[in-house]
């Protein structure tokens, strides 16, 4: 199934062989064309072990699941100076949240540009129930986000790119495609080009964001599409942007783009 393993050896944090190998990989690679065609496309679940499957797909085994188990209680739980809890508003979440995960990130109108389904989660905390908002990555925003990525599982994505989001949708697409970093690496030269390739034994995927957020092994916790989306562009040795960061959002877009039609997975699990 693969074409080959790329060398690697340890040192400092990201490995130097892996990054030459790589960067010489991807330096001979012309422009690539748009996404991967969509009888290819594949999920990063068809390329992890048998093992890394099986946990994710047994909600007794996916450690992901202790995240939606807390987000499922903070979702029933009043905060902040309006005393609301998001069931107040929402009711069950089995319900109003189905496919809510699979048309993000979207429009909003008071910013005049899409947001994450991070981002909309701090909007309610700090307009409707008049509490703080989340930090990037904490336990709490995680697991709201992971309670509401679960109500849309094995659902389409279907984000939406209309007037409104398409200038953001050409900024993440761009950004995709531009090289970046001192190895002068664009994300589609792995992802487009060389998805069925391994580096440091692990596969190069075709980066859809089905399963966000997800548990990944490396981290043995939960992180969000902004989480991955920094680690790559430190990877390449370019500056990573701020969680929340408008480039990020708009990267996110495309990608959500690129996995349309193909089922969510949160929580899923990767290596």
């Amino acid at each position: 199934m693969t074409r080959g393993d790329l060398a690697l050896r340890p040192s400092c944090g990201m490995p130097q062989r892996f990054l030459l190998a790589l960067w010489l990989a991807a330096a001979a690679i012309p422009a690539c064309a748009e996404g991967t065609a969509a009888p290819e496309r594949r999920s990063g679940y068809a390329f992890m072990s048998r093992e890394t499957r099986a946990m994710q797909d047994d909600d007794a085994a996916n450690p992901g699941m202790l995240w939606v188990l807390d987000g499922e209680a903070l979702w029933n739980t009043k905060a902040g100076a309006a005393g609301r809890a998001c069931s107040d508003c929402h009711g069950d979440a089995r319900a109003s949240m189905k496919g809510v995960a699979a048309r993000y990130p979207a429009y909003d109108a008071a910013r005049a540009r899409p947001v994450s389904l991070e981002q909309r989660i701090n909007l309610c905390r700090t307009g409707q129930q008049q509490a703080p908002a989340l930090a990037h990555e904490s336990k709490a925003l995680l697991g709201l986000a992971a309670y509401v990525g679960r109500q849309s599982r094995g659902l389409p994505i279907a984000v939406t790119i209309d007037e409104r989001t398409t200038p953001f949708f050409e900024a993440g697409r761009e950004a995709f495609h531009r090289r970046q970093g001192q190895l002068n690496l664009s994300c589609a030269q792995c992802h487009d080009a060389n998805w069925d390739r391994r580096l440091a034994g692990n596969p190069i995927t075709q980066a859809h964001p089905s399963g966000y957020p997800l548990y990944r092994l490396e981290w043995q916790g939960l992180g969000s599409l902004g989480r991955r989306l920094r680690n790559c562009l430190i990877g390449t040795r370019a500056q990573a942007y701020d969680y929340g960061a408008a480039e990020l959002v708009d990267l996110e877009l495309y990608l959500m783009w690129r996995a349309r039609g193909m089922k969510m997975e949160t929580p899923a699990v990767r290596p």
